[in-house]
């Protein structure tokens, strides 16, 4: 999934609305994590994920539920189905952003 990210930001694809999420497994309860990617701001995100070979829209996976969105922007909860930022400037974080700026 974290190989998905970074192939698909190498093709062009917006790296604003790449999200990696992590979901909730409804069923078993268990967390994992999956590719969410926001097409048209407001809709919702399309979901690229390990345990499915179908890419659906998340309102569609009702196996899953969203609990927190990262990106190179921030880490956000969805809210009334916008994202809502709730962390971003944490000295671990931030000392990501930048060993994966200089892999780039």
């Amino acid at each position: 999934m974290i190989i998905k990210y970074f192939s698909l930001i190498k093709l062009g694809f917006d790296e604003n609305k790449l999200f990696i999420t992590v979901v909730k497994e409804t069923y078993y309860g268990g967390y994992h994590m999956v590719l969410t990617y926001f097409k048209t701001q407001g809709e919702s995100p399309l979901v690229l994920d390990n345990l499915s070979f179908k890419v659906l829209d998340l309102k569609t996976r009702k196996d899953i539920k969203a609990d927190t969105f990262i990106n190179s922007t921030g880490v956000y909860r969805m809210t009334d189905g916008k994202l809502i930022k709730f962390a971003h400037n944490s000295k671990e974080y931030l000392e990501l952003l930048e060993s994966i700026k200089k892999e780039k």
